[in-house]
């Protein structure tokens, strides 16, 4: 695989666009090869088995683009496909996302922590080996927040319908003691602006994209994969709406990029 091949990354929506900016600023001379499944999305609350077969399919479609590498920008995508992504394709490397539990746990003052994610991650044995491994001596707050990732597809990421949606997750959180939060959908760091107007300033909020850019560019520098050059723009494709996710992929993706319809399934 040539180091200045694409990766791939994809997600079932905007919401890996927030680690898409992580990789493009930690890695500058990178091409990206983003896909969004906005037919599908979102993937919270479909089976695993649905989602493995959406992720394999994706996958399928970024490696035959030539990428050298795969980012599973979505933490429910992530929690039921990245095993089987693995075993099928050994010799990519692919980088999946993971609630960040472990750094919550130690950034607690309280010992009580929140965790926003997706029915989808919290049902997962890879969320729940997580909080067995790290959760001790401290009180994990879930939330599944289920409708705010279509909140958030539908762009009313800085609108008081969002605003009141999280205050109805948030408050309780906090009247329980709760100053570190988890941002366990690559979605809502979208939001993060909204959260903060709610949350006291000494909270805490932890978002793993930066931490998957930072593993992306070990594994790529193992392998003698890091590119000295970007070779092309970057190139998007949806599986729904062109129309609205260039209007969201432009307001919060951090380069310029290509965008085209491409349905897989």
């Amino acid at each position: 695989m040539a180091p200045r091949a694409p990766i791939g990354i994809f997600d079932s929506g905007i919401g890996g666009l927030t680690v898409a900016n992580a990789i493009v600023s930690i890695l500058p001379h990178e091409t990206l090869f983003y896909f969004g499944d906005t037919a599908h999305v979102p993937y919270g609350g479909k089976s695993a088995e649905t989602v493995i077969q959406y992720s394999n399919d994706i996958v399928s479609f970024l490696l035959n683009q030539g990428c050298k590498a795969i980012v599973v920008a979505c933490n429910t995508a992530s929690a039921a496909a990245l095993a089987s992504l693995r075993h099928t394709w050994p010799s990519v490397p692919i980088i999946g996302m993971e609630p960040a539990v472990k750094p919550a746990s130690s950034a607690t003052q309280t010992g009580v922590v929140g965790v926003l994610a997706t029915r989808g991650t919290f049902s997962s044995e890879r969320y729940a080996n997580l909080v067995d491994r790290f959760g001790h001596g401290i009180t994990v707050l879930e939330n599944p927040c289920i409708g705010l990732v279509e909140l958030i597809e539908a762009g009313l990421v800085d609108d008081a319908i969002t605003e009141n949606f999280l205050q109805q997750i948030l408050r309780p959180m906090l009247d329980q003691g709760a100053d570190t939060f988890v941002l366990g959908c690559t979605h809502y760091p979208l939001v993060r602006p909204l959260i903060e107007r709610i949350i006291p300033p000494s909270a805490a909020i932890i978002d793993p994209a930066p931490a998957v850019a930072r593993q992306l560019y070990r594994r790529l520098q193992h392998l003698s994969l890091l590119s000295d050059q970007r070779t092309d723009d970057h190139h998007f494709f949806v599986s729904g709406d062109l129309h609205a996710f260039h209007t969201m992929a432009k307001r919060f993706f951090l380069a310029d990029f290509l965008l085209e319809q491409h349905l897989i399934y």
